[in-house]
């Protein structure tokens, strides 16, 4: 028997680590073990891992959350269709101000996040995109507006949009099934984000941690979505209920689930742009410095206006809601550093695997 590590489960991590793969008992034996060791070796594993495509570097992008009008009404979100959550979009001028300040603060990437609002057609979404990267060409422009069609995606591509984020949620269908109404689908998302992918984005998907329904099959089942669908970005966050949706009564995620699988996707894919997410900050107060330290690369502090971030409500308590941009930037480069490493606002592109190694 080869050896992969001091103790039969370092073999176990180090094996998901040279295969770039897991199976399914041992998936399910990281996600219930209390093996403190074990838990170090993978979260150890996973850093290295990070540290050796990225350095010691954590990439700050600015979010801009520019709109919660939606035309779905997924059953777990905030700003869903029958939400009766306050309804606001910003006008193109406020948007081009909050990247505006945030690139005087450093930021080279904007992502502009909202819900799916009929309101931001292909020539107004377009007309936006090509705004942004006029005034300032060297940043990258994410987009996450949820599913569009691909003449949509190509045109908002050839405006200028490098990136893409669209969470699958789930990669099983029943279960996908049980998150959202019967008009979406998880073959619709799937063909979404493969036309991103054939357009030529950097692409993004991810799911939910501890949603309603979710297993350790269904987990599995995201995992190897991820892993053969190999995303340039991946986001994974706890699930927290939000009181006006269907699931507010539901158990929330937890950091330490969300912690195991941020390390596992590392170790699946060890050159992708990992985030740790906000709502890993919200449930945990040292939940974004533990998710760096568990292979995590990527922190989106808030550039949007004040008086809109408390309207952008996905789930309760959301964190992070009431620092000014500047505070938030220096608080997270000040988190990064107590942790040993560096918060930069470079645009941090993804890395070509090793025989390609140019940034592109």
């Amino acid at each position: 028997m080869e050896v992969y590590g001091k103790t039969p489960q370092d073999a176990r991590i180090a094996r998901i680590a040279e295969e770039r793969n897991i199976d399914r008992d041992t998936l399910r034996w990281l996600l219930a073990t209390e093996d403190e060791d074990a838990l170090f070796c993978l979260r150890k594993t996973a850093r290295e891992t990070a540290d050796r495509a990225y350095g010691k570097r954590v990439f700050l992008r600015g979010l801009i959350e520019f709109t919660n009008y939606c035309r779905n009404d997924c059953y777990y979100c905030g700003i869903r269709r029958s939400s009766p959550c306050e309804r606001y979009r910003l006008k193109e001028e406020q948007i081009l101000s909050c990247c505006g300040a945030g690139y005087e603060l450093g930021f080279r990437t904007f992502v502009l996040q909202g819900g799916e609002d009929a309101y931001f057609t292909d020539e107004r979404l377009c007309g936006l995109v090509s705004a942004v990267k006029e005034r300032w060409p060297d940043c990258a422009l994410t987009l996450s507006v949820g599913e569009r069609s691909r003449e949509s995606y190509q045109a908002l591509f050839d405006a200028g949009a490098d990136r893409y984020l669209l969470r699958h949620e789930t990669a099983d269908a029943a279960h996908y099934g049980l998150l959202h109404p019967a008009e979406q689908s998880l073959a619709e998302r799937k063909a979404c984000l493969l036309h991103l992918k054939e357009i030529g984005y950097q692409v993004g998907c991810g799911f939910m941690v501890g949603s309603p329904g979710q297993t350790v099959d269904t987990l599995y089942a995201d995992l190897q979505f991820i892993r053969q669908f190999n995303p340039h970005m991946v986001g994974i966050g706890p699930f927290i209920p939000q009181k006006d949706t269907p699931f507010g009564g539901e158990p929330a995620g937890t950091a330490e689930a969300t912690i195991r699988l941020l390390s596992v996707i590392r170790l699946l894919l060890p050159k992708v742009l990992l985030p740790a997410t906000t709502a890993l900050g919200t449930i945990h107060p040292k939940g974004r410095q533990r998710g760096i330290r568990a292979g995590a690369n990527v922190v989106m502090p808030n550039l949007s206006p004040m008086a809109v971030r408390e309207k952008y409500r996905l789930y309760d308590n959301k964190a992070y809601t009431d620092a000014e941009a500047a505070e938030c930037r220096d608080m997270l480069r000040e988190e990064m550093r107590e942790i040993g490493y560096e918060a930069v606002c470079a645009r941090g592109d993804y890395r070509k695997e090793p025989e390609t190694e140019e940034m592109i």
